[in-house]
C-alpha cells in the first residue's frame, strides 16, 4: 500500500510503498483510511522540524488527523463494526506513570509516550491502519463529512473541560456544568483549533471573542459570526485594551502560539478568570513582560494560567458530540471549516499549502 513518509530531521516527504497492515489480536481494529488533516506539525516535520521514527525505521509515516472506515475487527471488539465511520486517538501512554496507567497519557509524566505520526509510531498518512480497540472512537453517519477535525477538536474540548472543572472545584456553588453559559470568552487565533474552540463555547452559551491578525471579511471571521461570535483584529486593536472593551472576561483560550500576544493577553483576564493556552511557538526572540503588574494581577484576581496538550479518549467522545451538534445547529457551515481536499497523490500541493483564508486542508485517501 502507499503511504507519504519522511526522514526525521531531513527537509522534505515522499510516497513509498508500506506494508499493509493485518489484526493480530482480537482486540483490535482495521480502518480504511479515507481523510487526514494536515496541521502545523506535519508542515513542521516535512521541513526538518521535530519528529522521531519508530526504532528499528529510518522514515516515519505522518498524519495524526484521520477519519477512516471500519473494515474488520478482532473477535472481542465490541465498539465499532465493519461499515462505521471512526477515528484512532494519536497518543499511547508510558504503559509506567499514573496517569498512563489511568488512560490519561495526555497527562503522562516521564515523557516516555508515542503519537502516532509523531514521535516513534507511524501515523495515518497511508492506506489502512490498525490500532487497538481502546483507541476507536465511532463517528456517527451524520458526522463524517467532518469527522477529520475529532483531533483538533478534541485538543480544544481538553481546553474547555479543564477551565470548567477547575471552577467547578474552586467556586462551588457558583459553578455548574453549565458554567460557560453567558460568560465572555477570548479565542486568540482563529485557525482550526481556534474555531473549533468557538463552536464548542458557542454550543455552550459562551460570548466569543475571536482575535487575529486577518481582516474582517476574511475567510475565518466570517464563519466565527455566523456561529455567533464576534471578531477583533488585533493589528487595529491594542490587546491591553481588550479589559475595557470588553468587560470582565472570564475564560482565554490561547492557539495563536505567538509568545507576546500570549503574554500580552493577561492583562485581558479578569476576576476568578482562567486561561489556557494550547499555542506551541517555534523558537523566537525573548518577549518582554511587565512582570510586577501580571504577577499582581494573577494573585489579586484569583486567576489561573495553565498549559494544555493532546487530549484523551474522553475528550475525544465530547469533541465528536460537538460536531454532531454543530451540524444539527449550524448546518453545512461546519464543513466550511475545511477548505480544501486533495488527493494523496498530490500530497505535495496540500503540504506546502499557505493561503490566510485556509482553515483545514485534508489528504484524501479513497
Amino acid at each position: 500500500m502507499k503511504a507519504i513518509a519522511i526522514t526525521p530531521g531531513a527537509p522534505g516527504a515522499e510516497l513509498i510503498e508500506f506494508q499493509e497492515p493485518e489484526i493480530k489480536s482480537p482486540t483490535q481494529v482495521k480502518l480504511q483510511v479515507l481523510e487526514v488533516g494536515i496541521c502545523g506539525t506535519d508542515r513542521e516535520e516535512v521541513t526538518g522540524g521535530r519528529a522521531n521514527a519508530p526504532q528499528g525505521s529510518g522514515h516515519l509515516v505522518i498524519g495524526h488527523e484521520m477519519l477512516g472506515r471500519v473494515i474488520e475487527t478482532g473477535s472481542e471488539v465490541s465498539a465499532v463494526r465493519p461499515g462505521d465511520f471512526a477515528v484512532f486517538t494519536v497518543r499511547r501512554g508510558c504503559g509506567k506513570c499514573e496517569a498512563c496507567l489511568n488512560r490519561r497519557s495526555d497527562l503522562c509524566y516521564t515523557g516516555d509516550y508515542t503519537e502516532r505520526g509523531i514521535k516513534s509510531r507511524h501515523g495515518f498518512e497511508t492506506e489502512f491502519v490498525v490500532d487497538d480497540a481502546q483507541y476507536v472512537i465511532k463517528v456517527p453517519e451524520s458526522a463524517s463529512s467532518i469527522g477529520v477535525l475529532a483531533e483538533p477538536m478534541s485538543v480544544a474540548q481538553k481546553a474547555i473541560d479543564e477551565a470548567i472543572k477547575i471552577q467547578l472545584a474552586r467556586l462551588g456553588k457558583i459553578a455548574d456544568e453549565e458554567w460557560m453559559a453567558g460568560k465572555k470568552v477570548i479565542v486568540a487565533g482563529i485557525g482550526a483549533i481556534g474555531l473549533l474552540a468557538a463552536l464548542a463555547l458557542r454550543l455552550r452559551g459562551a460570548e466569543v471573542t475571536g482575535v487575529d491578525i486577518v481582516e474582517e471579511d476574511s475567510r475565518r471571521p466570517s464563519i466565527l459570526k455566523r456561529l455567533g461570535g464576534s471578531y477583533l483584529n488585533a493589528k487595529k486593536v491594542a490587546i491591553t485594551d481588550l479589559d475595557d472593551r470588553l468587560g470582565q472576561v472570564d475564560f482565554i483560550f490561547e492557539a495563536a502560539g505567538v509568545p507576546q500576544l500570549g503574554f500580552d493577553l493577561i492583562d485581558a483576564l479578569g476576576i476568578n478568570g482562567v486561561y489556557v493556552m494550547t499555542g506551541i511557538p517555534g523558537e523566537g526572540k525573548p518577549v518582554c513582560i511587565p512582570g510586577s503588574d501580571t504577577m499582581a494581577q494573577m494573585v489579586l484576581k484569583n486567576q489561573i494560567i495553565l498549559g494544555s496538550v493532546n487530549a484523551s479518549t474522553l475528550h475525544f467522545e465530547m469533541g465528536i458530540k460537538d460536531l454532531e451538534r454543530a451540524k444539527n445547529r449550524w448546518g453545512n457551515l461546519v464543513d466550511e471549516l475545511i477548505t480544501t481536499r486533495i488527493h494523496f497523490d498530490n500530497f505535495e500541493k496540500a503540504l506546502d499549502f499557505r493561503s490566510s483564508d485556509d482553515i483545514k486542508t485534508v489528504i484524501t485517501w479513497k
